[in-house]
């Protein structure tokens, strides 16, 4: 089953494993968005630098792999775009903006987006 996913923390670099989800995403037939830190583009995938890009689109997941640090600004943001899912990759595990996600009905999950595709737990 198709599930719309945004990968925060994009970028055009093929050895980052934002991109590696990207790939994997498409490879298990997800529709892909990305968000980076500069405009780009990565394995037919547009990288855009603002929230608003994904405004109206259905969405069900967002996969963090930006530090807690860089992810504060996007609290809110995220939490508009009304995921069903926010999964924190090694490394972003985040308990003040797991917080927010509770307090707002967004299920979250300490995941890596990989692992979860490769074992079917997507």
């Amino acid at each position: 089953m198709n599930k719309p996913t945004l990968v925060i923390g994009a970028s055009e670099n093929p050895e980052r494993y934002a991109s590696m989800a990207i790939n994997m995403l498409k490879s298990y037939r997800h529709d892909v968005m990305a968000l980076g830190k500069k405009k780009g583009m990565y394995s037919g995938v547009n990288i855009e630098t603002d929230m608003s890009a994904f405004q109206d689109k259905p969405l069900d997941t967002v996969t963090l792999y930006l530090n807690p640090k860089n992810q504060e600004a996007l609290y809110d943001k995220i939490i508009a775009l009304n995921p069903k899912r926010v999964i924190f990759n090694p490394g972003t595990e985040n308990d003040d903006f797991q917080d927010k996600l509770k307090e707002n009905g967004i299920a979250f999950e300490e995941a890596c987006t990989l692992v979860m595709l490769r074992t079917g737990q997507y």
